[in-house]
């Protein structure tokens, strides 16, 4: 198990030809929040110096307690929020905004309801004025990515969650992102579908060879996909721990990783850091 601060590595080491997607820069946040009269106005601070880089296909999961800023980094990231200071860079450049080199799954699905999986599949592609031939094509090709070529002319009523979730994912994909960005996406599965999803999104990202940069609260789901884990203290967030996780390539099944020695010397390790929240952040 490699453990870093922001700056630097304390134990192992770590390939250095890796390129860097994502690099998250001293970003913080603080929300203003007035009064019910308007007479009044206080700060939250939500988000104190975080960062952390996501190496190119790799997945980076960030976890921490509720309320320590996970979500808010992510639409930051995103671009849908504005950070008070530092910057976001993706492949060296600056985020000012949304953009197309980052592609967001929700918590829910949230299709258009009136649309089929493969419509949706499109939406993005729509929008963006793509010739119909073409954003067809695309979807088709990431429908049988997520293995739901057969559900192509189905409605969301017609589909599980766990299918929805896919037919998101897929959407997510169509616009060709450089980074993949998922909050919490399997939350609201039960624990055998989202154990499938976790296996198909491993499937899908080495496939694709995307990157991702994934929320969680589930200790098991974030050592289970990520590369690294970056653990958040409680509110202000900061990044208390980067954790290097060793299982990257062909991972065994979660049930069985699980009774791994080193599987729950992290799992412990995290939990320890994530419960005690009197424990100081790197800086």
């Amino acid at each position: 198990m490699t453990i870093m601060t922001n700056d630097e590595e304390i134990v192992g080491t770590r390939p250095a030809h890796r390129r860097v997607k994502l690099g998250v820069r001293k970003v913080s946040k603080t929300f203003r929040i007035r009064s019910e009269d308007g007479k009044t106005q206080t700060h939250l601070n939500v988000l104190r110096d975080i960062s952390f880089d996501v190496e190119e296909n790799e997945i980076v999961s960030l976890i921490g307690e509720s309320g320590c800023g996970k979500t808010t980094l992510l639409r930051i990231v995103q671009g849908l929020m504005r950070h008070d200071a530092g910057a976001i860079e993706v492949d060296g450049h600056a985020v000012s905004g949304p953009g197309r080199d980052r592609g967001f799954v929700f918590q829910q699905a949230s299709l258009l309801p009136w649309r089929t999986a493969q419509s949706n599949v499109e939406f993005g592609l729509e929008i963006q004025g793509v010739d119909p031939k073409i954003r067809a094509e695309r979807a088709k090709q990431l429908l049988r990515l997520v293995g739901l070529d057969q559900a192509a002319t189905r409605y969301p009523h017609e589909l599980s969650g766990g299918m929805q979730q896919r037919i998101g994912l897929a959407r997510a994909m169509a616009i060709d992102p450089s980074i993949l960005l998922m909050d919490e996406p399997f939350s609201a599965l039960d624990a055998q579908t989202r154990e499938v999803l976790q296996r198909e999104l491993l499937r899908i990202q080495a496939d694709a060879k995307t990157t991702i940069l994934f929320v969680t609260h589930d200790l098991d789901e974030a050592i289970y996909l990520s590369n690294r884990i970056v653990v958040l203290g409680a509110r202000p967030g900061r990044v208390k721990e980067i954790i290097d996780v060793p299982f990257a390539g062909e991972r065994p099944d979660l049930p069985v990783l699980r009774g791994s020695p080193e599987f729950q010397e992290i799992r412990q390790h995290i939990w320890q850091l994530i419960g005690n929240q009197s424990m100081p952040a790197h800086t």
